[in-house]
């Protein structure tokens, strides 16, 4: 049985964007019956009193356009559920992991529109799309955490993300434990591996900072002072 989403309130002379965003939510409800398809983009349409044309006008991109409003409406949500005040009291990790339980729990109503729309992001044509919904999924979690990193790290944070996001999501799919505790515990045990990983570099970098340096020392031999 087809149940209701709730959309954002359009106004009364949308834009486009504004068209996308409102019925985002209700493609993906739809899209677990009708897949990632016009069927699906018009029955959101209808339920939302949009102008069919105007539907197809706002994803004309295809599936693509769809799961990537549909993506951003989970950008959105999650940063409704991980308000700044929210976070603030909590440590780095904390809010990684509050801020990806939050997308989960925005995805995990609509798991076969979920199911369907990894499938299309696999495929060769759509690899590089989809790597990048993952990058900006990943982008919008470090930034929440108040990450300012414009260095190295900036691109590490954020590919070591999109990997724990991207397994997790998978773990998602096929979990029917209550409150999707086993997608959770996933998700724990993959970031505190990230910790300890993390934690083993700095030691190494610390290390070897303090550690002689034989080319400084063979320089010496060659070059002694006089």
């Amino acid at each position: 049985m087809r149940s209701m989403a709730v959309s954002p309130p359009l106004p009364s002379d949308p834009t486009l964007d504004e068209v996308r965003a409102a019925l985002a939510p209700l493609v993906a409800r739809d899209a677990a019956f009708d897949g990632w398809s016009q069927a699906a983009v018009d029955m959101a349409a209808q339920q939302a009193g949009v102008d069919k044309e105007i539907a197809a006008l706002a994803f004309d991109g295809g599936a693509i356009a769809m799961i990537d409003a549909w993506f951003a409406h989970v950008d959105a949500a999650m940063l409704t559920a991980c308000t700044p005040e929210r976070l603030s009291v909590m440590k780095v990790r904390a809010k990684i992991t509050a801020l990806i339980e939050a997308r989960l729990k925005a995805l995990a109503r609509d798991k076969e529109a979920l199911r369907r729309a990894l499938s299309i992001l696999s495929l060769p044509q759509n690899v590089a799309r989809a790597a990048s919904l993952g990058w900006r999924a990943a982008d919008h979690i470090w930034r929440a955490a108040g990450d300012t990193a414009v260095d190295y790290n900036h691109y590490t944070k954020r590919t070591l993300v999109a990997g724990i996001y991207a397994a997790t999501l998978l773990v998602l799919l096929d979990d029917e434990s209550e409150g999707h505790a086993d997608t959770k515990a996933f998700l724990g045990r993959r970031i505190e591996g990230v910790m300890r990983f993390e934690k083993a570099k700095a030691r190494l970098s610390a290390n070897a900072e303090r550690r002689p340096s034989l080319a400084r020392f063979v320089g010496r031999l060659r070059y002694h002072a006089r």
